[in-house]
């Protein structure tokens, strides 16, 4: 993970769980943040050193690795994380040469062109015989020039396995890797709520973790609240995503608190914008998760209103599609259905900045999965649950105010695409490959 020396971590931290049979009313849920326990292994090349691409064995954080025309990269013009990544070229390899006992659940691994170098494709494989035969996971990534895209593939296989990183173009053109995070294998979800990794972490998430985060990790920052879960990105300043589950149980006659401010449930050492950085900046401060869906309370409303909940958006996307659809979700929830909810932006190397540094998305996006009953979890999502993405252009020049939402519908597959992140991961993945690449047309 980021900005650590050990790029390898346990991370086992308290988890709060409700007796079977048990259910918690929104506004019993206690204030401060809950933790996750989770196994990852992570690995960001920070612990060892290998300076020629010829093939050797090298001593990392997570394990012994064996990199083939490969080596650790540390120049200015690798891109990586920290001061260390792995640097391909030809065919090169970057190969585990030990075994996870626990499956893996997903693989996330940051990727991008070396330098000024063209595009290179490249793939990840797994094994679970000890390295004797190797299957491709998922399909094949490019990488593109000056920073990191994130690749996630969803494995979600048991027992043993190590997994391979193969450069398949072929060229000299170079290619870096690092921020490799291998989740442990959850085993979907059962019946009602699931009992997948998302369930066990919130009920927020009961469909699937869209990213691995961390209490530990300032660019994937965990929060989990009673009122929604956010993965927070640090040096942006604005969320990763925002997860909350959406029923008539959260929806009451609560006013609209408006009382924006720093998020003070965060560590200090976690950077975060200020209201001075929104002030004067031609943008709203966007909820992603709004204000309307939680008015059961004023400490549920109030929790929205954390700037750790936001991101710069355009007045005309805020203020017109964007809020029409809020209100056609919550109607859609207050006929007795159950919705899941994903929010957060996209970015570019070229996204604009606000105050100090605060990172304004390309675009904005939602995953919404809508249920036919409140409690009803992974095992209840189907070929034929209507699942609704949207992407929205994030500039007033971009978009009218006036706009349909619905003519900004595109299939959950392209957001993935475009955030790398991995939605629905503990719906069946069969279901997944289905509901992911239509295109809500209801």
């Amino acid at each position: 993970m980021r900005r650590h020396h050990s790029r390898t971590l346990l991370i086992a931290v308290s988890i709060v769980l409700l007796a079977p049979g048990c259910v918690e009313p929104p506004g019993d849920e206690p204030a401060t943040d809950e933790e996750v326990a989770a196994v990852t292994t992570s690995e960001g090349f920070e612990a060892g050193t290998k300076t020629a691409y010829a093939a050797a064995n090298v001593t990392l954080g997570s394990g012994t690795w064996n990199l083939n025309d490969a080596l650790i990269g540390t120049l200015s013009t690798d891109v990586k994380t920290g001061a260390q990544s792995a640097r391909m070229r030809n065919s090169g390899h970057v190969t585990m040469l030990f075994d996870r006992t626990t499956g893996a659940g997903t693989v996330t691994i940051h990727h991008a062109s070396f330098g000024s170098d063209a595009s290179g494709t490249w793939g990840l494989f797994s094994s679970q015989n000890g390295g004797s035969t190797w299957t491709q996971v998922g399909t094949s990534r490019s990488t593109t020039g000056g920073s990191f895209s994130t690749a996630t593939f969803t494995v979600n296989l048991t027992g043993t396995i190590r997994f391979e990183i193969r450069k398949l173009d072929g060229g000299a053109n170079r290619i870096n890797i690092d921020d490799i995070t291998i989740t442990d294998f959850s085993g979907g979800g059962d019946g009602g709520g699931g009992g997948g990794s998302g369930a066990a972490l919130s009920r927020h998430t009961t469909l699937g973790i869209p990213s691995p985060a961390s209490t530990t990790d300032a660019n994937n920052f965990l929060s989990v609240k009673s009122g929604y879960v956010v993965s927070y990105n640090g040096s942006r300043k604005v969320p990763n995503w925002v997860s909350w589950e959406l029923n008539t149980s959260y929806l009451g006659s609560t006013a609209r608190q408006d009382d924006f401010r720093v998020d003070d449930t965060f560590p200090a050492s976690e950077p975060q914008a200020s209201l001075a950085d929104y002030s004067g900046s031609g943008y709203d401060r966007g909820h992603m998760c709004p204000s309307a869906d939680r008015t059961l309370t004023v400490a549920a409303n109030q929790q929205t209103f954390f700037l750790t909940n936001m991101v710069p958006q355009a007045a005309n996307n805020n203020q017109g599609p964007w809020a029409v659809m809020e209100n056609d979700l919550r109607a859609i929830a207050r006929t007795g259905k159950e919705l899941f909810i994903i929010s957060g932006g996209t970015f570019s190397a070229s996204s604009n900045r606000i105050g100090s540094g605060v990172v304004v998305p390309d675009q904005t996006f939602k995953v919404v999965v809508v249920l036919d009953a409140v409690g009803q979890g992974p095992s209840s999502v189907t070929t034929s649950t209507r699942v609704i993405g949207v992407m929205m252009p994030n500039e007033n020049n971009q978009i009218s105010r006036t706009a349909d939402w619905h003519s900004f519908r595109v299939s959950v597959d392209a957001i993935e695409a475009a955030t790398g992140d991995n939605f629905l991961s503990d719906v069946d993945p069969a279901v997944q490959a289905v509901i992911e690449a239509r295109v809500d047309n209801q």
